[in-house]
């Protein structure tokens, strides 16, 4: 069995920067940092860093350019791929990112607007609930729902990154 998905929690570097393809497909590229506090033996707190390149496509390219810029949380859910490509200087590169499918909004901790209780669901232009959910059109929900509840239900407090 190969599974490869990942889901980080985070907050971006860098404003994303769009471009298109040839076929006019949009491409967000950003990094983000996720950090992980832990105790040390000495009983003193340490964190560690961890930087990571983001690639998405299409609508979901453009909602991140639209609404995200650095400093920004995001959660999101993804698979790892490798490029590799060769320098105009003939050497040979490579590089690890995550190719974003779909992805959360969260809170980042400022001031909320007015009457806006925590569990009360965005509201669009059009007056309907919004879950802050966006998924990549490409991505089929179908082939991956196992586990789709437990995802939904945890409660965003629980994300250490205020």
């Amino acid at each position: 069995m190969n599974v490869n998905k990942m889901f980080l929690a985070g907050r971006l570097c860098r404003d994303p920067q769009l471009s298109y393809l040839p076929s006019q497909m949009a491409v967000v590229d950003f990094s983000m940092a996720t950090n992980r506090k832990f105790k040390k033996q000495d009983g003193s707190t340490g964190e560690e860093v961890c930087f990571v390149d983001v690639r998405a496509f299409g609508k979901t390219a453009e909602t991140v350019n639209k609404f995200f810029t650095k400093g920004k949380p995001i959660f999101l859910e993804g698979r790892l791929t490798f490029d590799s490509w060769t320098g105009q200087d003939g050497k040979k590169h490579s590089k690890h990112r995550v190719t974003m499918e779909n992805f959360q909004f969260l809170p980042d901790g400022q001031r909320r607007e007015a009457g806006q209780d925590r569990d009360e669901p965005r509201r669009n232009n059009q007056g309907s609930a919004s879950s802050g959910r966006v998924e990549d059109p490409g991505y089929d929900r179908n082939r991956d729902s196992a586990g789709e509840q437990d995802r939904q239900s945890i409660p965003d407090d629980s994300i250490p990154f205020d």
